[in-house]
């Protein structure tokens, strides 16, 4: 997966990615303010997954400490992130600038 997520966060269309694992109760929250960003954004963005305890490579490359992280890349570089539960308004803010 490391070498796809990379090919992926490199695409000009940004890629919101959420850092989560399955113990992580906060981590629950996330699906639903996802489900909302997706459906305003449409094709304008992509939305990965990323279980940490799965893939640590990828979670220790990007600097993830906290879970949940969302974060925001175009174009290979990181636009914008949140560490906690984001709230809709703040994910649609940042992604609002950079489209």
């Amino acid at each position: 997966m490391s070498s796809r997520f990379y090919h992926i966060v490199n695409s000009a269309k940004p890629v919101l990615v959420d850092f989560y694992a399955d113990w992580c109760v906060p981590c629950r929250l996330m699906p639903p303010v996802l489900k909302e960003v997706k459906d305003d954004f449409k094709e304008h963005i992509r939305i990965l997954k990323v279980n940490v305890d799965h893939y640590p490579d990828i979670a220790s490359s990007c600097k993830i400490q906290h879970i949940p992280a969302i974060v925001l890349f175009q174009g290979g570089k990181i636009q914008w992130s949140g560490t906690g539960v984001q709230a809709f308004d703040d994910i649609s803010i940042a992604l609002r600038e950079i489209l």
